[in-house]
């Protein structure tokens, strides 16, 4: 008997609808899709030095597990939106993929059901339905890209993306970077490696050929042009912090040359706060402290903030507490809204 070549270790191959079909059945209408427009470029503006006054402010759960929690935090950020859009551009995560160091629940796409099912194809549309949920009340989207295919089914309704720590060294998400519409962050590797960042920069910058899908999920070469709208996200890693003005100062060196006038974020969270989430706001404030004292290059700020602080563990079948996240540990609606206000203040402060 011959030995199995090919399809040894897979056990099933499920046909998807088409990206092309996902987004006729849930359009972006004219409205989102001003905002999602107008909050990418004004991410621009930023990141160019044309508004050289305003602060990004990336904000919302470490990942999204539950939509009505999602809409309740979306309609409550809504409100600070209005109230801070003359200091700040904020943008909530909206965060549907998660890589695994191992294994464990890998985001709302992949097992929107949270019982091991992996029904892939209402994860696609249960992520634009969230989408469409936050951008419809007038705030818009960011989200980490992750699987080389999802952004065909969402990427429309994002107005910021991150290429994470895990992903940035990858040639598949360097090249996924660069033909994107979207500005990137790109975070520095695990180890706390600026240089991987920095490359993925300059790749991203450059026109690339790599294998994707159309519209219609047929198998195509993409040939992009090369994303100008690229920056840092310094979020710490190999057991140390990179927040503090030498590391802001040491990383605006490593990225002259990149065409960038205010090139770096600072993520609050993971390796700059140890993993604690009750340090985002120690972090938050060390960067607000060189704000104050001139520091320029700084484009803005990525918070992990939920409903009610703190993290929960996720098993199949096991009820959840409302509001509390299940992948990394979460600022509190509370302590979250009083710290944008306070960053808000700093902005205007120092005008």
């Amino acid at each position: 008997m011959i030995e199995r070549i090919e399809d040894r270790n897979v056990s099933a191959v499920e046909l998807l609808v088409s990206p092309r079909a996902v987004k006729e059945k849930l359009p972006a209408t004219p409205a989102i899709a001003e905002l999602v427009s107008a909050t990418r470029h004004g991410i621009r503006d930023l990141l160019h030095g044309r508004d050289a006054r305003r602060l990004v402010v990336v904000v919302g759960p470490c990942s999204i597990h539950d939509p009505d929690a999602a809409f309740e935090y979306a309609r409550r950020l809504g409100s600070v939106v209005n109230a801070t859009r003359g200091e700040l551009l904020l943008v909530m995560r909206t965060y549907f993929e998660k890589p695994r160091t191992t294994v464990g629940w890998k985001g709302l796409i992949n097992d929107p059901h949270l019982d091991g099912t992996c029904d892939v194809g209402r994860g696609l549309e249960l992520a634009r339905e969230v989408l469409l949920g936050v951008n419809g009340v007038g705030v818009a989207c960011a989200s980490e890209l992750l699987d080389p295919i999802t952004p065909q089914y969402v990427a429309d309704l994002l107005s910021w993306a991150a290429i994470g720590a895990r992903t940035t060294e990858s040639q598949t998400h360097r090249e996924l970077a660069s033909g994107v519409s979207m500005p990137v962050g790109f975070k520095n590797g695990t180890s706390g490696s600026l240089q991987v960042a920095v490359d993925a920069m300059t790749s991203a910058r450059h026109p690339h050929s790599f294998l994707g899908i159309n519209a219609d999920g047929a198998t195509c070469a993409i040939r992009t042009c090369g994303n100008p709208d690229r920056h840092l996200v310094l979020r710490g890693g190999g057991g140390r912090s990179n927040h503090g003005a030498v590391d802001v100062a040491r990383a605006a060196k490593l990225l002259e040359g990149q065409g960038v006038a205010r090139p770096i974020m600072v993520d609050c969270s993971h390796g700059n706060s140890a993993k604690d989430h009750t340090r985002q706001a120690i972090v938050c404030r060390d960067v607000l402290a060189q704000v104050r004292a001139g520091e320029d290059r700084i484009l803005g700020l990525l918070l992990e903030s939920n409903l009610r602080p703190g993290r929960q563990d996720w098993q199949p079948g096991r009820r959840l507490e409302r509001g509390v996240s299940i992948t990394d540990a979460c600022l509190g609606w509370e302590e979250t809204e009083k710290l944008v206000y306070e960053i808000a203040e700093t902005v205007a402060a120092r005008t």
